[in-house]
């Protein structure tokens, strides 16, 4: 049995769709699990229903707009290089409203029940495919797995958006007596329990580089700073679950193949560029080709 899993990346996840389209289109494998964190879960709902181009479009198609309610940083360029400022008003407005982080990201909740309507979800629960998206349950210090076949169907887009809320930066989310926040926080690649739920071969698509690239400039203010630290967090867990992921595929007899980035895409995945995103869409479909070609 195949698993499909993604992830983590913010807008780094257009990568991972171009190496998902290729993988189910034109390598044609069929999977019977689809598993994700954090953008990853946003991917594979409709990567198991095969709407390749649907995803495609609306993944690329996607602005700051589309994310936040209440967006709490600036994005300035210089030189065509995108820095990030506090957006002073934006946070001001969330502290006063009694809100626990500097932003809110509802519009994307929005987005989700939009793209993935009622009648997908039947479809989704009706197939013998398994959709599992990672979640952090701050209350219970536990990373919770969700299932499609379990949930109602306002129950699965809510743990979709609570997958992606990049906390501080994002909503943070009282759900069932606990406090939810991005999957990635406890598990930016669920390798393992791919593995544990019965799938012989995985596909995972890592959104970093295979070996360490970035030598990063000095921060320039705080949210730049807590940017950076997330960023190494993540990279932190990253390696961890990859390596446990080996341990036990090993210790299930499985087969796992990891797809990383071939180059730094972007030090910002908060930041969605519409040509930058369709570009690394098209590289991650081409980049698959490529890494397939030569057995990798």
């Amino acid at each position: 049995m195949r698993a499909l899993v993604i992830s983590g990346g913010g807008s780094k996840g257009a990568f991972a769709g171009g190496i998902a389209q290729y993988l189910i289109e034109e390598a044609q494998h069929q999977y019977d699990f689809f598993l994700g964190s954090s953008t990853g879960s946003l991917l594979i709902s409709h990567l198991a229903m095969g709407e390749l181009s649907y995803i495609k479009n609306v993944f690329t198609s996607v602005t700051q707009d589309h994310i936040f309610s209440n967006c709490p940083f600036t994005i300035r360029y210089k030189n065509k290089i995108p820095t990030i400022g506090i957006h002073h008003l934006n946070v001001l407005k969330n502290f006063i409203k009694g809100r626990k982080t500097f932003g809110e990201s509802l519009a994307l909740r929005r987005l989700i029940g939009q793209t993935l309507p009622k009648e997908h979800f039947k479809i989704i629960q009706q197939q013998k495919k398994q959709i599992i998206v990672t979640v952090s349950n701050l209350t219970t210090n536990k990373v919770e797995y969700k299932k499609a076949s379990d949930c109602s169907y306002e129950d699965f887009i809510d743990w979709i958006w609570i997958s992606c809320n990049y906390i501080p930066f994002m909503s943070l989310v009282q759900k069932n007596q606990s406090e939810y926040a991005d999957g990635g926080l406890g598990c930016i690649v669920p390798i393992s329990k791919a593995f544990e739920m019965g799938a012989t071969h995985v596909d995972a698509i890592m959104l970093n580089t295979a070996v360490p690239q970035i030598n990063r400039m000095p921060t320039r203010n705080a949210f730049d700073a807590l940017t950076v630290l997330f960023d190494f967090m993540v990279d932190q867990i990253a390696e961890h679950d990859l390596a446990l992921g080996k341990m036990t595929a090993k210790a299930y007899d499985g087969s796992l193949r990891v797809f990383h980035t071939p180059q730094v895409l972007t030090t910002n995945s908060l930041i969605f560029d519409q040509q930058k995103m369709n570009h690394w869409w098209a590289e991650g479909f081409a980049y698959a080709h490529q890494s397939i070609t030569k057995g990798i």
